[in-house]
Parts: C-alpha cells; sequence; structure tokens
C-alpha cells in the first residue's frame, strides 16, 4: 500500500488547532504507522425486489447480485516532544473492527463474483485512501482536544418565564435578553474582563430571585431552578467554574430538576481541572500562528 501513500500526502493533513506546522524539528513530532488493508471475506449476496402492477398486486420479483468484503485496517501513531520524549500514543485503527465494502449490484451472479478480484488494485487503493484520511482525521481531533487551542462555536440552553401574568415576566425576560446580547460578544481571542462588570445586574437580579421566591411550593422551586441554572451556564462562559459550581450544588438542593444541578458539577469540576492542568485561567486569548517558531528556528519575523 506504500505506493498510495504518495497520492494523498498524510503527512501534511495532521493539524492540530493553535498549532504551527513545520517540515521538520518542531517542537512536537507525530510518528503515524499505516498497515495494510486485509481482505478477510467474499460473499455474494442478493436482493430481491418485489415487482408490483398499479392496483398493488404482486406481479413478480427482480434480484439482483452484489459482493460484500469484509476487511481490516490498523493504524497508530505516537505524539514525541523535541527531546524524545513520548508525550501521547494513539491508537487510530484496530483490525478488531470489521469493515465491509460492498460492489455495485448486477443482474447476474458470476459478474458480482468477479467485481473485486477485476478491479481489486482499484478498489483497494480508494478503500485504504479512505482509511487513510479517517485515521488522520481521527489524530488531528484527538490531537486538537488534547493539546489545540481551537475555536468552537456552540449552542445552549436557559430558562426564560414565560407566562406574562406573572409578576416577574417583564423583568425575567429583560434579565434574559441583556444576559444574551452580553453572551453574543464574547469572542475566543478577546478578554473577557469587562464582561462580568456588564452582567453584574443580570446577576444580581437572578440572585434575588432565589431570595424572593424562598417557598417549598413548585411554583417557587421552579422560579429558583431557572436562576440557579441560567447563573450555572452564565459563570461556565464567564470561566468561573468555582461560582459555576455553587450555583450547580444550589441547583441540586432545590430539588426541582437537581439530575442537571449534578451535570453542572460535573461541568465545573472539569473546567477547573483544565485551568489547573494548563495553568491558565482563561479559554479568551488571541492565538496567533504566525508568531511562533519552532525550538531550532530563528525569531518568526510577522507582517504588520
Amino acid at each position: 500500500m506504500k505506493s498510495f501513500l504518495s497520492e494523498i500526502s498524510p503527512e501534511n493533513s495532521v493539524v492540530v488547532e493553535g498549532w504551527r506546522l513545520l517540515t521538520q524539528q518542531g517542537h512536537v513530532t507525530f510518528k503515524v504507522r499505516f498497515e495494510d488493508i486485509l481482505p478477510e471475506s467474499f460473499n455474494v449476496r442478493e436482493r430481491v425486489e418485489i415487482q408490483k402492477d398499479k392496483a398493488g398486486r404482486q406481479i413478480g420479483t427482480r434480484t439482483t447480485y452484489y459482493q460484500e468484503v469484509v476487511y481490516t485496517f490498523a493504524a497508530s501513531a505516537e505524539m514525541n516532544d523535541y527531546k524524545g520524549a513520548n508525550i501521547m500514543n494513539f491508537n487510530l485503527a484496530d483490525r478488531s473492527y470489521k469493515q465491509v465494502y460492498k460492489s455495485p449490484e448486477f443482474a447476474l451472479r458470476p459478474v458480482a463474483e468477479a467485481y473485486f478480484m477485476m478491479n481489486a488494485l482499484t478498489i483497494t487503493g480508494q478503500l485504504y485512501k479512505n482509511c487513510v484520511n479517517k485515521s488522520i482525521r481521527y489524530l488531528s481531533s484527538e490531537a486538537s482536544n488534547n493539546f489545540g487551542y481551537g475555536e468552537v462555536t456552540v449552542t445552549d440552553f436557559m430558562w426564560i418565564l414565560d407566562s406574562k401574568k406573572h409578576p416577574e415576566y417583564t423583568a425575567h425576560r429583560n434579565a434574559f435578553l441583556k444576559l444574551k446580547d452580553v453572551l453574543f460578544t464574547i469572542s475566543a481571542s478577546k478578554p473577557i474582563d469587562g464582561i462580568r462588570e456588564e452582567l453584574k445586574p443580570v446577576i444580581k437580579y437572578f440572585d434575588d430571585i432565589k431570595k424572593k421566591y424562598p417557598g417549598t411550593s413548585k411554583h417557587d422551586r421552579k422560579l429558583r431552578y431557572a436562576s440557579y441554572f441560567n447563573l450555572a451556564v452564565l459563570y461556565y462562559y464567564l470561566d468561573d467554574p468555582q461560582a459555576m459550581m455553587k450555583e450547580a450544588s444550589g441547583l441540586v438542593l432545590n430539588d426541582f430538576d437537581s439530575k442537571d444541578g449534578r451535570a453542572f458539577e460535573a461541568t465545573a469540576v472539569n473546567l477547573k481541572e483544565l485551568f489547573e492542568r494548563t495553568k491558565m485561567t482563561t479559554r479568551h486569548f488571541p492565538v496567533n500562528i504566525n508568531s511562533y517558531k519552532g525550538p531550532f528556528e530563528n525569531a518568526v519575523s510577522v507582517n504588520k
């Protein structure tokens, strides 16, 4: 299968978001091993199509045949730093996973039986390219998730009071609209230092709701639930796992829908661990890969 690798150049396809690709001598190097495709079994299958007239009555059948080939592929990768230390290993494809190729359908069984053997080079070449490209995409995804700095766009949920007769209807809706407008100004590449200041009135309103409706009725607990929920989501985007954990715990104790509170607690722990692991306190900062240089490069000049 080596001949096919030169056609797809996988070494140029590994992408780690927020990192600069060098042809050699980078801070990290990926060594990828691709094995051959190995066919394991060949079978001819048939598909029977029932033919009907305009009244829906069966008037006959039509049988077509196709070849089904079970095959396996294996690939692995290791990520090392420029001093030779291993950082992480990746299992990209495993032979325990049986893959299946299906040929086009034919009216004659002998044609289906001979199809793969007659077109073996073309078919295996395409299958191999597909397997390699899939492995490279998986490697890029895993490396970016663990070590990259990629921008993401997300969809999330918040709670809004929908009863126009409720005395909090207008204030609750205005607080949400203010919250939404400010959150939509957040950018991955800009610090969020001023965002929290803008949201102080919103935070105060939702905090006050929890005190204003302290009852044990379902009505009061549901209204408090919306406050805890919205604040937990808000603090997540403000990169404040400690405050998020506080709201999540309040959501659990509020006992309206405690599973949401436990999910928020887990998210807050993960965010806190991320900051501790990376020695950072925010997920919002500029990334300019053109200014980066490898460990053996001279400083990279950047056009202004």
